[in-house]
C-alpha cells in the first residue's frame, strides 16, 4: 500500500479538495481510507446501551484511495509514491518529487 496509518494525506478531488489530514484507518479490501476531520457526514443516531448520545452526529466517512495523495514529510508537498529496495533487502516507500525515502 502506498498509504499507511498515521500518514498525512491531501485530498486531490471532491468536496474536501486541498485539505490535509491524518489517516486513521486503511480499509484494504475496499481501497478506501478514513481521514481524520475530512469527508464528514451526518448520521441520525438512536440511543443504545453503549452509545448514549442520540440525535444527529457528524463522523468521518471513508474516502477512495485514488482521491488522496501522500504528503512527503521532507518536501511537505503531495507527491506520488515509488518503492525502492535497500541494501539489506527491505522495501521502502520513496517520494517521486524529491527522491527521499519516506520509511526509514
Amino acid at each position: 500500500m502506498r498509504v499507511r496509518q498515521n500518514d498525512t494525506v491531501e485530498v486531490i478531488s471532491g468536496r474536501d479538495a486541498g485539505k490535509r489530514g491524518k489517516v486513521q484507518q486503511v480499509l484494504v479490501p475496499n481501497d478506501r481510507v478514513l481521514v481524520e476531520g475530512l469527508n464528514l457526514v451526518k448520521r441520525h443516531q438512536k440511543p443504545t446501551a453503549n452509545m448514549r448520545q442520540a440525535g444527529i452526529i457528524q463522523k468521518e466517512a471513508p474516502i477512495p484511495l485514488a482521491k488522496v495523495m501522500l504528503v512527503c514529510p521532507r518536501c511537505n508537498k503531495a507527491a506520488r509514491v515509488g518503492h525502492r529496495f535497500l541494501e539489506d533487502g527491505r522495501k521502502v516507500r520513496a517520494c517521486r518529487r524529491c527522491n527521499e525515502m519516506i520509511d526509514l
